[in-house]
């Protein structure tokens, strides 16, 4: 099993893009941008017509990269072309129907190829990971995140742990799609708290409504990172993403 790319001593950051967001050939410019501020690892999202657990700008932004003509194979050429520049870890989150679509064992080469450290599959359970799916993954030595809310109990929260040990797992702070209010109290951070502790040496980021450097710093409190996702494509629509950043990562 490869080295855990997640694993840092200190606190960290992540940003979601949209593949083929807001032009067609953003994507690898997003990645050096994101890659020069210093984000910790970024989740390049595949554009899909159902993405059943995003909230409206993902939805958005998902839909203009169709329309731009973004699609798998694309991205794939887009990320070999700079796989050799970029130093930090790139995650793929897409749901399962193009994948499948793709081909299980076809991507899984593509992502190995783009030096890809982890997939997020939202659609894909765990017991259908294990009974499909789990081997192939293993083979290619591509890392899976599964994703859990505040009310996933520990006995499956220790399942998934045994499943990311070279990824990490994504806590959902407690939307249950993307873009809305993070609004973290004291009880969901002493919640968080004892998840970090179930998942131990696994990386534990928190995501969904995550949107300026405030939330960053609460929800690093209790876990090992912060993701966001809508907010910084809002920024990137009206053209404010440096500031955003700047103020996001200072």
């Amino acid at each position: 099993m490869k080295n855990n790319r997640f694993k840092k001593n200190k606190k960290q950051v992540s940003v979601f893009i949209t593949a083929g967001y807001p032009k067609l050939g953003s994507t690898t410019e997003q990645i050096f941008l994101l890659q020069s501020k210093g984000v910790d690892f970024i989740e390049v999202g595949i554009p899909f017509s159902d993405p059943m657990a995003d909230g409206l700008v993902i939805q958005e932004t998902s839909s203009i990269a169709l329309d731009n003509g973004m699609h798998l194979d694309l991205l794939f050429e887009q990320l070999d072309s700079i796989k050799d520049e970029v130093k930090v870890p790139l995650v793929l989150m897409g749901y399962l129907n193009p994948v499948l679509q793709y081909g299980i064992r076809e991507f899984l080469l593509k992502c190995k190829e783009t030096q890809i450290s982890s997939v997020i599959i939202p659609d894909m359970s765990v017991e259908i990971f294990i009974r499909f799916y789990k081997a192939v993954f293993e083979e290619f030595n591509i890392g899976v995140s599964f994703l859990i809310t505040p009310e996933t109990d520990k006995e499956r929260i220790r399942e998934i742990v045994g499943m990311s040990k070279n990824s990490f797992i994504y806590l959902v702070s407690q939307k249950s799609i993307t873009g809305g209010d993070s609004s973290i109290t004291k009880d969901m951070n002493q919640r968080y708290a004892s998840i970090k502790n179930i998942c131990a040496e696994v990386p534990l980021m928190l995501g969904f409504g995550i949107k300026n450097r405030k939330d960053v710093l609460k929800a690093q409190e209790n876990c090992d990172g912060a993701i966001i996702g809508s907010a910084y494509l809002k920024s990137l629509k009206k053209g404010d993403q440096i500031r955003f950043l700047d103020e996001l990562l200072f």
